[in-house]
């Protein structure tokens, strides 16, 4: 042992000593009102040497050595009750059977016992008092004025990570919380001021400077309003790790990128598993596209639901490679197959089927890239409108119970090849699901966001290269969803589908791309016009001013899950859809004028009308 130790155990013991004499002499006081007669001093003074020696007996025995620590915490409190109470019990025997010429008053053991736990207990946490309080007379540091969101859990974590920091140099005032029942309640000895909507009015009485959150707090919806409020009223609004998510490796303790559920107009959709478990647990699984953002986050979460097993389809060498490392590190227990295969390829997938014989199919194989669809007409029928008909009979011809086949609100009332595409296989799908044995039913949502090649990872790009941040058109909206949320609407729209359905979800209002990119700016801590510039690039070929989730003719109608509507429209006969695909393959490899040609016979194209700012969208009742 070094002689640096050897010295701390010592200051210890005589400190544990010293308390405990004290606290010993304290209990004789008390027990006879101040007035120690003789006979009661002498018994003090006979067997005060003992009780020392047997209290720090067992607070060395019970390793009680964290003494005046600046952690001192709860649990140590446990165990500082744990051997003062020993440490009485043992002074009790001695009295009982030791120290046979002399008698320790009862009621002088019990003061004891409390003196003892009151008076160590204090010295204990004097260290953290002081630095929690921040008191020091030495030294003077400005510290920021600071609300916190959240009088719960998460809230006083963070109180504690700031007092215990000596980085961090803040001012806690007090909390917000949006729940009535906690405002003029204390969190930590900070009071619960208000509710949110409050923060201005506590912000601009109380002088703070920083508004704090805890990540995940708060949707981002709410963040992004007291982003807005606080440029208005001069605080700041910072985002902060919690404790979980930094053990759980979650993020990263770095400036974090804009976060994707920043920018949702709304609160995240929660969707019911319950259902979709007892669907699809124990199945054989496959999902198309599975390379693709929506694909290997269906695929992700398949997984998590327990089915017997998942064949992923897909024919991007590398996608698949890379899918399957990260399916791989899910260590889910559910055996997963890359298979590398072309949807176009009818005898490659009909060989795919009869290996692997699957029960579900998620098909999320298709091009989205509308203006590359607009210079390859011939090659969006291929992708989009015969992999659809291939995956739909082959799903029929080896008895799967169900086929879900993603499509986008690009197909209602259609301006762009893709979205006459898309909207063809569509009629495809609920044609051959009249009389199918096989539960046919397509999903149609807006655009996800950061999903590959889509506007947000393409404004985070311009902005991380110093802008401009390309905005197409000023007016130009758009319904946006999280990949997650896509993901799961699709298999949930699988369990509960009855065959020939186009599931629709409620994304909320549309969201401006002008909007979109200012939001991103501010959230990554820029100013527009003055750090980076938007620029107007102009729309592009085939793209919509606006999206529309229901068509012209389409009815909607709600579900059991209040997020989820149908488009109920008249279905085409089966034989006249086969008839139109058939024409579509015949010139699929022409000029693309004649495959434009033809598509706009079998799908008439509408055109997009500028919004105005009272109605930036419609949907078709």
């Amino acid at each position: 042992m070094n002689r640096h130790r050897m010295r701390y155990l010592l200051i210890h013991a005589l400190v544990i000593a010293a308390a405990s004499g004290v606290s010993y002499y304290a209990a004789y006081l008390l027990r006879f009102a101040g007035q120690l007669e003789p006979e009661v001093r002498a018994a003090f003074e006979q067997t005060v040497g003992l009780v020392v020696a047997a209290r720090l007996g067992v607070m060395l025995w019970f390793g009680h050595r964290h003494a005046m620590s600046r952690y001192f915490s709860f649990h140590d409190l446990l165990s500082l009750v744990r051997t003062v109470t020993a440490g009485t019990i043992g002074v009790t025997l001695l009295d009982a059977f030791v120290l046979t010429w002399v008698t320790i008053p009862r009621g002088v053991l019990l003061l004891d016992w409390g003196a003892a736990l009151l008076g160590m207990a204090a010295l204990n946490s004097l260290p953290r008092l002081v630095h929690d309080t921040g008191w020091n007379p030495f030294t003077r540091k400005e510290r920021v004025t600071a609300l916190l969101v959240g009088a719960n859990h998460g809230g006083e974590g963070l109180l504690r990570a700031i007092r215990r920091s000596p980085r961090l140099h803040y001012q806690p005032l007090g909390f917000v919380d949006d729940c009535p029942t906690m405002v003029g309640r204390r969190i930590g000895g900070l009071p619960v001021l208000g509710r949110l909507e409050d923060i201005p009015k506590i912000a601009h009485r109380r002088e703070v400077e920083q508004v704090l959150i805890t990540s995940g707090e708060l949707p981002g919806k709410q963040v992004r309003e007291l982003v807005d409020l606080g440029a208005e009223h001069s605080f700041d609004v910072r985002v902060l790790p919690s404790y979980e998510q930094l053990l759980q490796e979650d993020v990263a303790v770095k400036p974090r990128d804009v976060a994707i559920a920043d920018l949702l107009r709304r609160s995240p959709v929660e969707l019911n598993t319950t259902e979709v478990r007892n669907w699809v647990r124990g199945r054989t699984v496959m999902v198309t596209g599975s390379a693709g953002s929506i694909g290997s986050e269906i695929a992700l979460q398949l997984l998590r639901l327990g089915p017997g097993r998942v064949v992923l389809v897909d024919r991007s060498e590398t996608g698949q490679f890379f899918l399957d490392r990260r399916l791989a590190g899910e260590r889910a227990g559910v055996r997963h197959d890359a298979v590398l295969a072309d949807l176009t390829d009818r005898e490659r997938m009909d060989a795919v089927f009869r290996q692997f014989r699957p029960e579900l199919i998620f098909h999320a194989g298709a091009y989205k890239h509308v203006p590359l669809m607009e210079a390859n007409p011939g090659e969006a029928v291929k992708n989009i409108v015969v992999a659809t008909r291939n995956v739909v009979d082959l799903a029929e011809e080896h008895g799967a119970a169900g086929l879900v086949m993603i499509s986008t609100d690009k197909a209602v009332n259609p301006t762009s090849v893709m979205g006459s595409c898309k909207r063809l296989a569509e009629q495809y799908v609920q044609a051959k699901a009249e009389g199918s044995p096989c539960r046919l039913v397509t999903v149609r949502f807006g655009n996800v966001l950061d999903s590959a090649g889509s506007v947000v990872p393409l404004f985070r790009q311009q902005i991380a290269d110093g802008g401009p941040v390309t905005v197409t058109h000023p007016e130009m909206v758009r319904y946006f969803m999280l990949i997650p949320e896509a993901a799961q609407l699709v298999i949930q729209a699988g369990a509960m589908g009855q065959g020939g359905e186009i599931f629709v979800l409620d994304m909320g209002e549309p969201v401006r791309l002008m909007d979109l990119a200012r939001d991103m700016i501010r959230l990554s801590g820029l100013r527009e016009g003055h750090d980076i510039e938007i620029a107007i690039s102009g729309v592009r070929p085939g793209e919509k001013l606006y999206e529309e989730l229901y068509g012209a003719g389409e009815r909607h109608r709600p579900t059991p899950h209040r997020k989820i509507m149908v488009a109920d429209s008249d279905t085409r006969r089966l034989l006249a859809v086969i008839a139109d695909i058939n024409r579509l393959v015949d010139v699929s490899n022409d000029a693309p004028e004649r495959v434009n040609t033809v598509l706009g016979e079998i799908i008439p194209r509408t055109e997009a009308a500028t919004p105005t700012p009272a109605t930036p969208h419609r949907r078709a009742a």
